[in-house]
């Protein structure tokens, strides 16, 4: 696993955030947006981890490697081909990494509940898995353009006691979306809803399968929420 791309605070360090890109990206896809969130300079005591997911091959795009944070088997636009044959391994194994990351914040003294951990596409969707599993109850979950993996089997994996049901969620997704349908983001969030976190759902109209200046200044939003300036 490559060491994350970083984004130093630009004052005294209280508050970490995590973003996981999507399938065949890398943290340099986001680096961009994190700038983008800092133009103000309202964010200036966060820093910002993007990691590198490892190249692996991804049956749907005929076993080529290429950056991911777990296999997809098949990906047709229907939410029956994401949720069909999910890798529970690949899914765990970087669940595990993310919980790593955050612990690495814990260790150098930044508080639970001053990191944030996002992602967009298969990054929000490793996010909602490692966020809301967490061992500690973090600042917030940030999923853009994604779903809720392992559904069917989520509250197994859940800690005991399970710490992030209040943990705020911001989801967010396109309504042209074809490679993640909307549909199912929403379904995730309905489900979320239904065990009772604090998920909260935004649809951007004529938005696809990417992001929009508004839906970035709307994380911008959550975040400096999330994460008050303690200076």
């Amino acid at each position: 696993m490559a060491a994350p791309l970083l984004f130093p605070a630009t004052s005294r360090h209280t508050a970490t955030v995590i973003f996981l890109h999507g399938l065949g990206d890398s943290g340099y896809g986001w680096a961009a947006a994190v700038e983008n969130w800092r133009r103000r300079q309202r964010l200036d005591e966060v820093k910002f981890i993007l990691p590198h997911a490892p190249s692996i091959p991804i049956t749907c795009n005929g076993g080529m490697k290429m950056p991911g944070w777990y296999d997809i088997v098949s990906i047709d636009g229907t939410v029956e081909s994401l949720r069909r044959n999910e890798d529970r391994e690949g899914l765990l194994r970087s669940q595990r990494y993310v919980h790593s990351l955050i612990q690495q914040e814990l260790d150098a003294g930044i508080p639970a509940e001053r990191i944030v951990l996002g992602g967009f596409s298969q990054g929000a969707a490793l996010s909602l898995l490692a966020g809301l599993t967490a061992p500690v109850r973090l600042g917030g979950v940030v999923a853009l353009s994604s779903y809720l993996p392992l559904s069917a089997q989520f509250s197994e994996l859940l800690p005991r006691p399970e710490l992030n049901r209040e943990t705020p969620v911001f989801m967010a997704h396109g309504d042209v979306d074809v490679v993640v349908p909307m549909p199912l983001g929403k379904v995730s969030y309905e489900a979320l809803k239904a065990m009772g976190y604090k998920a909260t759902f935004k649809v951007y109209e004529g938005m696809g399968h990417s992001a929009c200046p508004e839906e970035l200044d709307d994380v911008e939003a959550f975040l400096r929420e999330r994460l008050p300036a303690r200076n």
